[in-house]
């Protein structure tokens, strides 16, 4: 109240827009009122706006809580543009990092680079000499107050990485020696930092088991995998124990390769006899090289979460799954030994030697061409499209094509041209989710969460940064085409408030007196635009570029903290430069339970 007696004026009221409120009810046309960050009324009667008020006219629009993007590799972007602008400006307001067991709370800059370029594609020679400027933090509470100090534009909320701590407790040497074992005493030493992590509010532990996943840098550890590949199922347990007694969550990349282990991440989360965990791992896709995979997917899933008491959530994103190549540098080709012996060359020269070597072709094709290695990449030449080459002959044309006119195997061309060109040869590619009809049914499985867009890695290779968007055009068009994939109030829900409940973050609805996070959506904005990709510059980094679908018609506004982020689709100045935005969430308390019945 004011001295006068009378209600405040309202710092931002949203006028006229279909409220959704993110837990899955029923829709309603409604005036939104925001004072002091917080969502202080929901109104049918249109609220009062008084002079220093700011009225954002929504009618005909959808207001929704602002949307979670639950796996992002924001870690190293965070240091230099907080403003996390990119996503911000698609509508998410809150974004995790930590994951894939990566993570900067813990490490030295030169370790941590190592641990995080290569396997996530950003440039070592701008992310190692960022740290070694802004590393101020020893500890993993230091951490999370660093990120608390930063200019925030969504609020932010991180896993605990399996590889930074193992790196930390053995040293990166020994843990990532195969033979190399962690003592009793720094088995506890990752129970307590484990502890200790969920005590501040980390959302649980991320694990990696991919051996293509690679350590980069030029030490004599480069192109290892990661350090938690290395790690007994006995240690996850160990950790696991823990998420599972307090009601955290296991972040966890299976080996997509074999797909094998899988079976063991769905063991664990089972709850016969004794909590379930809160396992979410990478991802339910129709992938183009095993079109029956998302089908065996989700009838696991559904088994272990309906039979036996598991709590198991796939990652899934609600859209094509297309792929940007520079040469051969793609994280796809680390999945075979022939592959991976290329991208372990950082020098050009002697990667364009090794790929004119005739040996090297012969071992190259044999695996490219094997039906008996495991797979998740089509390996199909005729599946591309090349963008970009000095040898303009070849623009436009599939390697396959290429190959047909040269009169030569498609391996042979596609390496003929990586030699000579290297880089500046670009192309592209679908890896996954390219039928309509599966895709709409992944979306729609019960045992998925909507995610996995990697942002902030994969810079020039993928651009997932608008998923949200493309969930609700998704659904719309299926609608509008007389097909019932799920309501708009569903697939809000499943954007927003399924997500910040079941991770256990205060985020994803819209409630009196919870955090003014929401997002204004014009649904005809929601057309062709927000699949159309384009490079754009990276804000914070001069000179780099990365892959963006960009629709500013879609994104009427975007409110983060209560305070206006983005209006018209475009990022406010302020955003990234002055704190008030975003902030740090920390997981909520979760009753403790002991293991066992």
């Amino acid at each position: 109240m004011n001295l006068a007696g009378m209600p405040e004026d309202f710092d931002i009221v949203v006028a006229g827009g279909r409220v959704f409120d993110g837990r899955g009810s029923p829709s309603a046309v409604r005036d939104l009122g925001i004072r002091g960050g917080a969502l202080a009324e929901i109104s049918e009667a249109p609220l009062p706006v008084g002079p220093a008020t700011r009225r954002i006219d929504a009618a005909g629009c959808w207001v929704t809580p602002g949307f979670i993007d639950l796996h992002t590799h924001y870690d190293a972007e965070v240091e230099l543009a907080p403003s996390i602008s990119e996503s911000v400006r698609h509508g998410v307001t809150t974004v995790t990092m930590g994951s894939c067991s990566l993570s900067l709370a813990v490490g030295t800059p030169a370790d941590l680079a190592d641990m995080f370029c290569r396997v996530e594609a950003i440039p070592y020679e701008v992310v190692r000499p960022l740290l070694e400027r802004s590393k101020n933090w020893s500890t993993i509470a230091e951490y999370l107050d660093h990120l608390d100090a930063l200019p925030l534009g969504p609020n932010v909320a991180s896993f605990a990485g399996h590889s930074a701590l193992r790196a930390h407790v053995m040293g990166m040497e020994r843990s990532l020696d195969r033979r190399a074992r962690p003592t009793e005493d720094e088995l506890r030493r990752l129970e307590r930092l484990t502890e200790e992590s969920l005590d501040l509010g980390y959302l649980g532990l991320s694990l990696q088991t991919l051996p293509w996943d690679k350590m980069g840098g030029d030490r004599f550890f480069r192109s290892r995998p990661l350090p938690s590949y290395f790690a007994r199922w006995s240690e996850y347990r160990r950790l696991t124990r823990i998420l599972r007694r307090r009601g955290k969550v296991l972040q966890a990349v299976p080996n997509i390769t074999t797909k094998v282990n899988i079976l063991l991440f769905l063991l664990e989360s089972v709850g016969l006899f004794r909590r379930p965990l809160k396992t979410t791992v990478i991802s339910m896709m129709d992938v183009r090289s095993n079109r029956g995979i998302w089908k065996l997917s989700g009838l696991l899933s559904r088994i272990a979460n309906r039979f036996l008491r598991a709590d198991f959530r796939w990652q899934a994103l609600p859209e094509l799954f297309d792929l940007w190549a520079d040469g051969i540098d793609l994280v796809v080709f680390e999945e075979f030994g022939a592959g991976a012996a290329a991208l372990h060359l950082q020098d050009a020269a002697a990667r364009a030697r090794l790929l004119l070597d005739p040996a090297y072709r012969r071992r190259f094709r044999a695996q490219w061409t094997s039906r008996l290695l495991p797979k998740v990449f089509h390996r199909d030449f005729n599946q591309s499209k090349i963008l970009r080459c000095p040898d303009a002959s070849v623009v436009g044309k599939s390697f396959a094509e290429v190959a047909r006119e040269r009169g030569v195997d498609p391996v042979d061309a596609f390496l003929d041209l990586v030699a000579r060109h290297g880089t500046a040869l670009r192309w592209y590619t679908v890896m996954a989710n390219d039928r309509r009809g599966p895709l709409e049914a992944i979306v729609a499985h019960p045992d998925i969460l909507v995610g996995f867009s990697d942002a902030g890695a994969h810079l020039r290779q993928m651009a997932h940064y608008n998923f949200p968007l493309r969930m609700l055009r998704l659904v719309r068009e299926a609608e509008r085409a007389g097909r019932s994939v799920m309501s708009v109030e569903r697939a809000v829900h499943r954007l927003t408030g399924e997500i910040g409940s079941w991770l256990g973050m205060d985020a994803g609805t819209l409630e009196r007196g919870k955090r003014g996070d929401l997002v204004v959506i014009d649904p005809e904005g929601l057309d062709e635009s927000v699949e159309r990709a384009e490079e754009a510059p990276m804000e914070g980094f001069a000179g780099l570029v990365r892959m963006v679908r960009r629709n500013d018609r879609a994104v009427r506004a975007v409110l983060v903290g209560g305070k206006l982020a983005v209006e018209a689709g475009r990022p406010v100045p302020e955003l990234g430069k002055v704190r008030g935005f975003g902030r740090v969430l920390r997981a909520t308390a979760q009753p403790t339970a002991e293991d066992g019945p």
